[in-house]
């Protein structure tokens, strides 16, 4: 715990990134496994996830995210994308992933495929889509703190035309919709972020105990 809690503290904001430095197969193996096991409501994991390492792919996107360098100069980029509509057939994909993985019957999980019909098929899209978005963060903190565990650097971002990447991604096409990215790689001995403090509310501020 020691050593997870050094990491959290030694991982911030990376501004700007080495381009030669590239995160090795096996570390990147372990960082889609990392996402694969994130946490998501119901375990219905409303989202997709690309990993664009293509350079030409991420000169298009550069523009598009208002000229920021991590997205050019980092080993990868992360795009989280959510479906425009959430509908029975990605539930019934889940019921069939859930009887397969566990080797019970698809009629077993009658109550629990009713369970999430009920709550999230009746929503209107655009509260679907906020719910699936926050879905996509609860895996983006997942990424952060694997990614600090192998001393990898990363920058979640929010700072891009969301529509610009839909349609340079061609995810319009496939119904969905990108919500957040993130660059990870290595950090630049150049970038003068790294040697700053990290600051955070303390404890007393942060912390209500009841």
């Amino acid at each position: 715990m020691t050593d997870y809690i050094k990491n959290l503290e030694w991982r911030y904001a990376t501004k700007q990134y080495d381009s030669t430095k590239k995160i090795s197969p096996e570390d990147l193996e372990m960082l889609k496994k990392a996402l694969q096991l994130s946490a998501s409501s119901y375990g219905l994991q409303p989202y997709k996830i690309l990993i664009i390492e293509n350079q030409e792919m991420r000169n298009k996107l550069f523009e598009a995210s208002w000229n920021q360098s991590q997205v050019t100069d980092a080993s990868h980029l992360i795009v989280f994308a959510i479906p425009n509509h959430i509908t029975l057939q990605h539930i019934e994909e889940y019921m069939d992933n859930i009887s397969k993985t566990r080797e019970i019957p698809l009629e077993s999980l009658a109550p629990f495929k009713e369970v999430i019909e009920n709550t999230i098929l009746p929503l209107p899209s655009e509260i679907q889509q906020t719910w699936a978005a926050k879905q996509t963060y609860i895996a983006l903190g997942n990424l952060l703190s694997a990614a600090a565990h192998l001393q990898i650097d990363t920058t979640p971002m929010e700072g891009f035309n969301t529509k610009e990447y839909d349609k340079i991604l061609q995810l319009d096409k496939q119904g969905l919709a990108t919500t957040v990215i993130a660059a990870i790689g290595y950090r630049s001995e150049n970038d003068t972020n790294q040697a700053l403090k990290k600051v955070r509310k303390n404890q007393e501020n942060l912390f209500i105990n009841i």
